[in-house]
């Protein structure tokens, strides 16, 4: 390669590299609305039923 070429190429292969570097960061925020609000895309735990047995642990396991 020449001189002339070389700072040229370094430029593109610059740019190729800032160009797929964003291309994989932007790739999940531009996949986010293609997936939609459709029933079933949120998993949510049962909620547990109350026994009152962390107050009764916490009083009794205190140290004097």
């Amino acid at each position: 390669m020449s001189r002339h070429t070389a700072k040229p190429l370094k430029i593109v292969s610059l740019l190729l590299r800032v160009a797929l570097f964003s291309a994989v960061l932007a790739a999940p925020v531009f996949a986010v609305p293609a997936i939609g609000n459709g029933h079933g895309s949120v998993i949510e735990a049962p909620t547990m039923k109350k026994k009152g047995a962390g107050f009764v642990l916490l009083v009794s396991l205190q140290r004097r």
